[in-house]
């Protein structure tokens, strides 16, 4: 007879379990020990080693034969490359971006680190433009020109930084496209303190951005980005959808977190958002 708890028990709390240890590793936990694991998630020290060794043995973790650790494994590597080339992140990012298009009128774009550039992954046309020939998605931003590109540098390590992009020709795109190391390591601060970027014309000499970063976990993962076109009569101001953007931003974070959103209701590509908006938790 059932007793109505619902405790999970046996094969589904082994899974969990599993799962729980999967999603402990990140910048700052690379490996575990088996003593290390049991103290942490309460486990007995077989239990423990149990579970560290079924994960090995599916390839999701790897035993280190001299240190006895465990870290994460090229099945881990294979099933991120998977949903990434199945369009598995830019499907997560594009009901976001388009209820922010939608009411900032401007197009949003959502931008991933590639080498010293950011490239995007996702965008949404505004009502008001910008207009373009050419599509926003897979182009490659420089590090060095445009807020898209400088919303993620900007919150990297700034030791990290300067290892991935000190010493590299830098581009010029339009007279308005910063140059000198000194200048864009400014920028790169400036961009911090206000925790958002802006620019005029660096990238492209028609169009004017608003960017803040993406979180995943305690790094930077992207940018999202408002554009507009300058040449273009708007009726507010481009600062005036900050908060908006930033509320935005906050939820991709929160979903590459794994803190999850409402149900879905309807479908975005209808105009519709596919989730009321969540409350960015404090």
């Amino acid at each position: 007879m059932s007793t109505g708890s619902t405790e999970r028990t046996g094969p589904l709390q082994t899974v969990d379990r599993a799962l729980d240890v999967l999603l402990s590793f990140d910048e700052y936990r690379t490996s575990w020990g088996v003593l290390e694991l049991a103290a942490e998630f309460d486990l007995s020290k077989s239990t423990a080693q149990r579970l560290l060794a079924s994960l090995a043995g599916k390839g999701f973790l790897r035993a280190d034969p001299d240190t006895r650790r465990y870290s994460m494994g090229p099945a881990m590597w294979r099933m991120a490359g998977l949903w990434e080339r199945s369009g598995g992140l830019s499907s997560l990012a594009e009901p976001v971006l388009a209820e922010l298009a939608r009411t900032s009128g401007r197009t949003s774009l959502f931008c991933v680190p590639d080498g010293a550039h950011v490239r995007c992954i996702a965008a949404v046309g505004g009502s008001e433009g910008p207009r373009r020939s050419h599509p926003f998605v897979d182009e490659l931003y420089p590090a060095h020109a445009g807020a898209t590109s400088r919303a993620y540098f900007a919150f990297l390590d700034p030791a990290e930084r300067r290892a991935l992009l000190s010493g590299r020709p830098s581009a010029r795109y339009s007279d308005l496209t910063p140059f000198d190391e000194r200048e864009v390591e400014a920028l790169f601060d400036e961009a911090v303190e206000q925790g958002h970027a802006v620019s005029q014309g660096e990238y492209d000499a028609a169009s004017r951005a608003l960017a803040v970063p993406v979180f995943g976990g305690k790094r930077p993962a992207g940018s999202l980005t408002l554009v507009e076109n300058k040449n273009s009569a708007h009726g507010d101001d481009l600062m005036d959808h900050l908060a908006a953007l930033r509320g935005s931003a906050d939820e991709l974070t929160g979903l590459l977190s794994n803190r999850r959103p409402a149900p879905p209701t309807r479908n975005w590509r209808r105009g519709h958002r596919t989730a009321p908006r969540r409350v960015p938790s404090s």
